[in-house]
């Protein structure tokens, strides 16, 4: 090799600061910069066909009362957003589990075990406007790119120590440690950091909606107390890929003020 010919491993690294670069977005609601290397079309397209499967595979509620709580809420708090291309879709879900999702393209799936602990409208706005909030600040995106981008500089770092003669038990310990280190020092810090984005930036979009955004503490309290009766929460907090049910309603509660503004009842 010529002497002044770059390295594999600085033209890696030099791919990698120009895929930062061009890959970055920024948010309009929190100013925070995302890495996003998937355009948008293919994230919303990826969704969409998602939600097409799982209405294939999943029972739809017959439930006509509740589907139109579910979609009424759900059409307001869209109304509030911004996301451009959004197809958006509301369905109920027959399922016991307390959960809801909104996948890139503006399909919402709630599942019919979270109406008893959402009990009203401005409890489920709660947590709609949360999870469409993962959908508008792209977090899916965010979370695949970041994934891309620890599995190039991984190979990257493995080709460079066995082409470099490194010891092979060096190469095998990098190989054992580094996917699992990326997760526990980067990924699920990260993950928790997107759930409480997605907390601060839906209470916004429920109080645009003309939902009392406080409703939101009543809801987490209702469901820790679920969570609790159902033997969940024991996982270590550095294992967690959303914050503690308690952490959760405190920083609610200190996001309040900044919500509350945008508050007007209809």
């Amino acid at each position: 090799m010529n002497a002044c010919s770059p390295s594999p491993t600085a033209v890696a690294a030099l791919a990698a600061a120009t895929l930062l670069l061009s890959g970055c977005a920024t948010s309009e609601e929190t100013g925070r910069s995302r890495l996003s290397l998937l355009p948008v079309g293919q994230e919303m397209a990826l969704g969409i066909q998602s939600f097409d499967e799982l209405k294939k595979t999943t029972p739809i509620s017959k439930d006509a009362k509740a589907t139109a709580m579910v979609q009424r809420v759900g059409k307001r708090i869209a109304d509030a957003v911004q996301m451009q291309g959004a197809q958006w879709e509301f369905v109920l879900f027959e399922s016991k589990e307390p959960n809801a999702f909104c996948l890139p393209g503006g399909k919402v799936g709630v599942y019919t075990g979270l109406l008893p602990i959402a009990r009203d409208d401005a409890g489920l706005a709660a947590v709609l406007g949360h999870e469409i909030a993962h959908a508008t600040e792209h977090h899916g995106n965010e979370r695949m790119s970041r994934a891309m981008l620890i599995n190039g500089v991984g190979a990257v770092a493995n080709a460079s120590l066995a082409s470099g003669g490194a010891n092979p038990r060096t190469v095998a310990l990098f190989q054992n440690l580094y996917t699992p280190g990326t997760q526990l020092i980067s990924e699920l810090p990260h993950s928790r950091g997107q759930e409480s984005e997605a907390d601060s930036v839906g209470l916004k979009y429920m109080a645009r909606a003309g939902y009392d955004p406080e409703a939101a503490v009543g809801f987490w309290q209702r469901f820790a107390a679920y969570n609790k009766s159902a033997g969940g929460g024991g996982t270590l907090y550095y294992l967690r890929t959303h914050p503690t049910d308690e952490q959760r309603i405190r920083n609610i509660q200190a996001y309040l003020p900044v919500a509350k503004a945008e508050y007007r009842p209809r």
